[in-house]
């Protein structure tokens, strides 16, 4: 089989099927912003990029320190990991890791202008955390804390930020809504290490897969689902009576994708992975679009 060229290549290194976890948290943030009347655009933008920036540094790391370390194999499930294949050199890639977490660290330092010094501990904590994700005394991804660390990242940290970043508050409401995104954001990366149970145990890499087992990390799937909408109950029924649709929508759909990955094993499950990122983002999106129409 023949190469991939260079911008293929780069472009599975950043794993766009996963990317629209970063984009969902600051989607659902605008939502209650515009359900409590903050909506401030400048901010919320700023921070969109700077998520996307970051999740693309991470996932750079984790190609980039896998393949370091010996946990990457030719020939994996999953998508083509470009470094470990020849596609893309490790100084490269190591290289594109810290260049692009400098730019999303330069984004981020534009947001001192809305909330003041404080905030750079904050990005520090975030810069640290995408690292530390695949690298560090403890990788997080190899010692069965890469959900936690989903959770706080993708859901807890852009959520309730974001939504500071335009309203100048907390809220508790708020607080839920960072949960329920982080807990769709695990299920991405629960699908994930669910494929890919097998070579990751093969390699000594105890993701919550390997730790649990297949059968016990889907349920967790299926509870993540069903929190995630307990959670966001009381804002739901803030809204018109239409919106309602947009829970029951997910539920239905999240059982059928829980039910499909009970049922498959390999490769197969990549498509998976998607339609899980791509539900979270489709939920937060009506969210949003249903706030800002009230």
């Amino acid at each position: 089989m023949s190469k991939p060229g260079k911008m293929k290549s780069w472009i599975e290194a950043m794993r766009l099927r996963t990317l629209p976890v970063s984009v969902a948290g600051v989607i659902m943030a605008v939502g209650y912003a515009c359900v409590y009347g903050f909506f401030n655009a400048l901010p919320a933008a700023l921070c969109m990029v700077f998520a996307i920036l970051a999740q693309v540094a991470s996932n750079f790391a984790n190609e980039y320190y896998d393949y370091r370390d010996g946990l990457d194999r030719p020939g994996r499930e999953g998508p083509r990991r470009g470094v470990t294949e020849g596609d893309i050199t490790p100084r490269a890639m190591l290289t594109a890791t810290y260049v692009t977490l400098g730019v999303a660290c330069a984004v981020g330092c534009s947001l001192i202008f809305y909330s003041g010094w404080w905030l750079v501990p904050v990005g520090i904590f975030i810069a640290l955390g995408v690292t530390a994700y695949s690298a560090g005394p403890y990788p997080l991804s190899r010692h069965g804390l890469g959900e936690v660390a989903v959770i706080l990242f993708f859901g807890v940290i852009p959520v309730n930020f974001t939504y500071y970043l335009q309203c100048g508050q907390w809220d508790i409401q708020v607080f839920y809504g960072s949960l329920s995104a982080g807990l769709m954001g695990a299920n991405v990366l629960i699908v994930n290490n669910y494929r890919d149970a097998d070579a990751d145990a093969a390699v000594g890499k105890r993701t919550l897969a390997v730790i649990l087992g297949r059968r016990s990390v889907a349920w967790l799937y299926v509870a993540n689902g069903v929190m995630a909408v307990m959670l966001m109950w009381k804002v739901w029924h803030e809204l018109p009576a239409y919106a309602q649709i947009v829970p029951e929508l997910y539920l239905t759909m999240h059982i059928l994708a829980s039910i499909k990955l009970f049922r498959t094993r390999g490769w197969a499950l990549t498509p998976l992975l998607g339609m899980t990122a791509t539900l979270m983002l489709a939920y937060s999106l009506a969210f949003m679009i249903i706030a800002a129409c009230q």
